[in-house]
């Protein structure tokens, strides 16, 4: 009990220091609950910048639906979404994440959001292209679920600290944050924008601890 209250308290404090230093980060931008599940995929492997240009192309053919994106032609996704990087993959993995969506819950996102977490994200693993990041995105950005995002900046700076072995899995790595920290899906929210903002600011590859939110933490 003492080693998880101890894990209780870090965590909460580096979630302070950093909301001190930051600020609210109101993430995900976003219009609508499909425009994060979109926002999501294409994310992968590319900077925020190139996805918002790729949205907006999609935005402006007023293709941003369900069906739209599944109607429209690959090699015409492709060109929209071009910005992101990986488009013709990435044409494949957000056509198959519609047609999982039309024929599980008939296109409905409030159908959706309305399954249990554990088989929901089952399912959404079981998506092409999805992976546990992604489908921990869709359910905690789209849907409000309770679920934690784990991301590189997030194993970086909890190995950095201590926290965590650098090998841990990225099971590990939420369990720690989910055994230890309210079921709260707008304090997971917020505490993971914040680790991102963290990770780009200050915890790169090469850090920048004097400018560090978390330089003086000591878990």
């Amino acid at each position: 009990m003492e080693k998880r209250e101890s894990v209780a308290t870090a965590l909460i404090e580096a979630y302070n220091r950093m909301l001190q230093r930051f600020g609210p980060r109101h993430w995900w931008p976003a219009d609508s609950p499909l425009e994060v599940i979109v926002g999501a995929i294409l994310t992968q492997n590319t900077a925020w910048t190139n996805v918002e240009k790729a949205i907006g192309n999609i935005k402006s053919a007023g293709a941003l639906s369900v069906k739209r994106l599944l109607e429209t032609p690959p090699e015409i996704l492709s060109s929209w979404i071009r910005p992101s990087g990986y488009f013709n993959l990435k044409t494949k993995r957000l056509q198959a994440a519609m047609r999982f969506i039309e024929a599980a819950y008939g296109g409905d996102l409030e159908k959706m959001a309305r399954e249990p977490l554990p088989s929901l994200r089952k399912r959404l693993l079981g998506v092409y292209g999805i992976g546990e990041e992604t489908a921990d995105s869709i359910l905690l950005y789209a849907l409000e679920k309770p679920v934690f995002v784990v991301d590189a900046y997030t194993r970086r700076i909890l190995s950095r600290h201590d926290l965590i072995n650098p090998s841990a899995s990225y099971r590990e790595i939420q369990r720690l944050f989910m055994e230890n920290l309210p079921q709260d899906a707008r304090l997971f929210n917020e505490y993971h924008a914040l680790i991102v903002e963290t990770g780009k600011t200050c915890c790169r590859k090469s850090p920048r601890c004097e400018a560090c939110p978390l330089q003086q933490w000591n878990p």
